[in-house]
């Protein structure tokens, strides 16, 4: 690629516009001609991030905004996700045998792990009272 170029999403808090997000996330992987296992690494990422932004950032509140950036450089595309919450803060992953062993939810908690393992590079940033942004690069060139 000759130069950076960059697209800009913005979606309401509400679930289930992260697959807006997603699918774009997914086109842009095609035409960086990503394999086909990069590209479902990539929308898994982008899906937690987004629902993390969504729920824990913003709190469900529809009129918060989760901002996206898709950067396609020389070597790699990085992904931002921006929420306008106060913190994600820490939680620990429910396991599945945590589930079934009496809790009634779903497994629970690992978004951040997916993200870290799934991408090459990942970032993560909370101004305190003003926004959370994770940063995720995928590299195009070994």
């Amino acid at each position: 690629m000759e130069s950076e170029k960059s697209f800009d999403l913005q979606i309401p808090s509400v679930l289930g516009f992260e697959k807006v997000v997603v699918d774009f996330a997914a086109s842009v992987g095609k035409i960086l001609h990503l394999p086909a296992e990069r590209i479902e690494d990539l929308k898994t990422a982008v899906a937690e991030a987004c629902t993390n932004a969504i729920e824990h950032g913003n709190r469900i509140n529809p009129s918060a905004r989760v901002s996206v950036s898709f950067t396609i450089e020389e070597a790699k595309l990085q992904v931002t996700v921006q929420d306008e919450g106060t913190g994600i803060g820490q939680t620990t992953p429910l396991s599945l045998e945590q589930a079934i062993a009496g809790k009634k939810e779903r497994p629970r908690g690992w978004g951040i792990f997916l993200i870290k393992n799934l991408m090459d590079e990942v970032e993560f940033e909370t101004r305190p009272g003003r926004w959370n942004m994770v940063r995720m690069v995928v590299r195009l060139q070994e």
